[in-house]
């Protein structure tokens, strides 16, 4: 099963069930016929943004935003796709370009587009290459920078 297909069933879980631990998931997702260890679940509550909130009688449960344009990823999941996809960064302007491996950009302009950075106003994704739209008064070679030590080059 492909990650995003689980983390949809994760979703779907989640709005069914009153889940309180990671491992009461990975059962739930066992019944279904998906397999996944703790340590999966919880990188995918991580990329979904799930947080534990108080229900009426005091457990706390995960949950997802329900709007998927409005969750925020961690900046430690940004860093993680940086510094897995990015191969390349250069900037012109208040532009900067990334390049990933053919395929691949979509991931990284989805974790900038959900990272809530101030600097990035917004991206356009290619195959291989994300446009990165710089505000003004961030510069565009000060992010630039930062893009590069994520991705360790």
């Amino acid at each position: 099963m492909a990650k995003a297909q689980r983390q949809h069933a994760i979703e779907g879980l989640l709005s069914r069930h009153q889940v309180t631990s990671q491992s009461q998931l990975v059962d739930l997702l066992a019944a279904e016929g998906i397999d996944a260890t703790q340590a999966t679940v919880s990188r995918d509550l991580d990329d979904l943004g799930a947080v534990k909130i108080r229900v009426p009688g005091g457990d706390l449960i995960y949950a997802v935003p329900e709007i998927a344009h409005h969750r925020l990823a961690p900046e430690d999941h940004l860093r993680r796709v940086v510094s897995e996809w990015v191969v390349g960064v250069a900037c012109s302007g208040n532009l900067v370009l990334l390049r990933t491996p053919p395929g691949s950009a979509h991931v990284v302009a989805s974790a900038l587009d959900r990272s809530g950075l101030d600097s990035v106003l917004g991206t356009v994704a290619g195959d291989d290459t994300i446009l990165v739209v710089v505000a003004e008064d961030a510069g565009a070679r000060d992010v630039a920078a930062d893009f590069t030590e994520m991705a360790g080059l």
